[in-house]
């Protein structure tokens, strides 16, 4: 076989199909499942289209992937448009992908789908983080555009119903690029303020899902359920509802409805504070009714009546009680006196001086003082003291006889 012509490189080889697939299909648009998704730190985004029989490298660049609102995962089937391209270094050709978008589904409802799922599984959303909205306001701030017809009807009605709160505006944009940051830092800013408010409503009026897409946002609604101050989300209508509506301390369907929400109707409170009036001057006449009847039965009584006579009655029974403890007294010592009268005579009766008396005497070593009961307690020449019943007299042993 005689050699061609011209023999390419693979550099040309490439370089050729790369100028026909890039002229043949300059945009296109493909469906199918993503896999092997990879976002390394450059912040491309490269993954393989697939379907049942085929699959297709891809790539977002970045500058594309950071307008993606959804999030990307493996498995989510998809709508692309870009152009073909061929990578050279590999020899193989990938889709440049310039938009995408998920199939059936539109990309900011799976945005807030996912967003809401995420936020859900943190908490943000839990009925046990709702605070009660105080019962009385001095101090509101509204996060809102200053040139738009919620503040207007907020306003309206807040003047109707209580005009007792002073209102501090926070202008923010509440839509487009960076409306999501302005609204958060306000947000912010309002917990920073030196002289504290009572709430903070944050709202705007209706539009669509794009319109209202800032309050959809992820600093928004983590700005909200950080607030130290209560906070009423009232955007859009009735049937708009957004995360920031789910994070925030209550919600409002509109703009007025947030107003009704935080300050009271003057009328009302006025009404109520009648009725507690009427039912206190009510409990105070019966108080006092019932003080004076009690007052009127212990002035009736006996004791203030005739106040002396309990006092004599108590003196009368004083000097009887002194008159018989007297009696007593003299009873009980003359028991006394005759009782130890008695004693005393058996006392005197069985006294040594008694029997001394009769003639008898006693006897003690004059030594010691010991009493001589036998004569085996004495010696011959010993001192001894005789006892008489008047005197004593002392004399020596001389002779000891058994």
């Amino acid at each position: 076989m005689e050699p061609p012509e011209k023999i390419l490189t693979v550099s040309e080889l490439t370089a050729g199909i790369k100028e026909l697939l890039e002229a043949a299909f300059p945009t296109v648009w493909v469906t199918g499942e993503i896999s092997d998704l990879a976002r390394p730190r450059s912040g491309h985004c490269y993954l393989t289209l697939k379907d049942d029989q085929s699959q297709l490298r891809a790539v977002i660049w970045r500058g594309t992937a950071t307008r993606v609102k959804f999030g990307l995962d493996d498995g989510l089937e998809v709508v692309c448009r870009g152009h073909v391209d061929v990578y050279a270094p590999r020899g193989s050709y990938q889709l440049i992908i310039e938009e995408i978008q998920p199939k059936g589904l539109g990309a900011l409802e799976l945005a807030l789908r996912q967003l809401r799922e995420k936020l859900a599984a943190e908490g943000l959303f839990a009925p046990e983080r709702k605070r009660p909205l105080p019962p009385y306001v001095g101090h509101i701030a509204v996060v809102t555009s200053p040139t738009g017809a919620a503040l207007h009807d907020f306003l309206q009605v807040l003047g109707r119903r209580w005009r007792g709160a002073d209102v501090l505006v926070v202008p923010t944009r509440v839509q487009g690029e960076g409306a999501a940051e302005e609204i958060a830092e306000a947000i912010a800013m309002v917990n920073r303020l030196a002289t504290p408010v009572d709430c903070l409503v944050v709202t705007r009026g209706g539009g669509s899902l794009e319109d209202l897409w800032a309050f959809n946002e992820e600093p928004v609604v983590r700005a909200i359920a950080a607030s130290r101050v209560v906070v009423v989300s009232a955007i859009g209508h009735e049937i708009d509802v957004t995360l920031s509506d789910l994070a925030a301390d209550a919600r409002a369907a509109t703009p007025s409805e947030a107003a009704e929400l935080v300050a009271p109707a003057a009328e009302e409170l006025l009404a109520g504070l009648g009725q507690f009036q009427r039912r206190l001057q009510a409990a105070l006449a019966s108080k006092a009714a019932s003080a004076r009847t009690r007052l009127e039965a212990v002035a009736a009584a006996r004791a203030f009546r005739r106040p002396l006579e309990m006092i004599h009655d108590r003196s009368r029974r004083i000097d009887e009680l002194d008159a018989r403890t007297g009696r007593a007294i003299e009873g009980q010592l003359s028991s006394a006196g005759n009782r130890t009268a008695v004693l005393a005579g058996r006392l005197e009766s069985l006294s040594p001086l008694a029997v001394l008396g009769r003639g008898y005497s006693l006897t003690r070593r004059t030594e010691d003082d010991r009493l001589v009961r036998d004569i085996s307690q004495l010696i011959v020449g010993e001192r001894i003291t005789t006892h008489f019943a008047r005197g004593e007299a002392v004399s020596r042993v001389e002779r000891l006889e058994s």
